[in-house]
């Protein structure tokens, strides 16, 4: 699969109509913050790394997926991550490689298996000074809407914590019981989510 499959989605900027004038200050007022989904790169692991260590370490005292493993799956498989960038800014990301069994297992967690139909999702992180403003939810939807372009893959998978568990049914995901990949002492409920028709829908919310 292409790394050119990305999607550079960018905010229309707001026209005057004929004959009224631009001014600098005008055109400040009222143009949307730039704001770019694509695939990620290695050369965006230390970005990724630095919003991921924040959000998981300071709370789990690990992370999903270490820095070595970001390059391995950007190398691999860049056409299963998805950034948000603002104004050049990487403000959330999502991680995933591709998998070809019914459910997870512990080797699933550092495996890219190109032949799979199955995308595992391995992380999704926005950055601190981004969140509670509903990116992650945008985020996982751009990300999905992604995937259901690719013909191949058929579904998503991913596992959380049980208190995510509302988060992620929300989007269409539907539990489909105790993972057998574990990290340390923690534990987690997998999610599935099929893709039929995904690439079809549309958002009218204008995100």
């Amino acid at each position: 699969m292409p790394v050119q499959s990305a999607h550079y989605l960018k905010p229309e900027v707001l026209r005057l109509p004929p004959g009224t004038s631009e001014s600098p200050s005008y055109q400040r007022r009222h143009t949307l913050p730039a704001s770019e989904f694509r695939c990620l790169t290695p050369e965006d692991a230390v970005s990724v790394f630095e919003i991921e260590r924040e959000a998981f370490i300071s709370v789990s005292g690990t992370c999903p997926l270490y820095l070595e493993e970001i390059r391995h799956f950007l190398t691999l498989c860049p056409e299963l991550s998805l950034g948000w960038f603002e104004e050049g800014r990487l403000v959330a990301f999502i991680i995933g490689s591709l998998w070809d069994e019914e459910r997870l297992s512990q080797e699933s967690l550092t495996l890219h298996r190109p032949g799979g139909r199955t995308a595992h999702l391995h992380v999704l992180a926005v950055h601190r000074t981004f969140r509670q403003q509903g990116k992650g939810s945008i985020l996982l939807w751009r990300y999905l809407y992604h995937l259901g372009s690719q013909p191949t893959v058929r579904r998503a998978v991913l596992m959380c914590e049980d208190a995510l568990v509302p988060f992620y049914e929300k989007l269409g995901f539907q539990a489909v019981g105790p993972c057998a990949a574990t990290a340390g002492s923690l534990t987690f409920t997998e999610l599935q989510c099929p893709l039929r028709g995904r690439a079809c829908l549309r958002r009218n919310s204008g995100c």
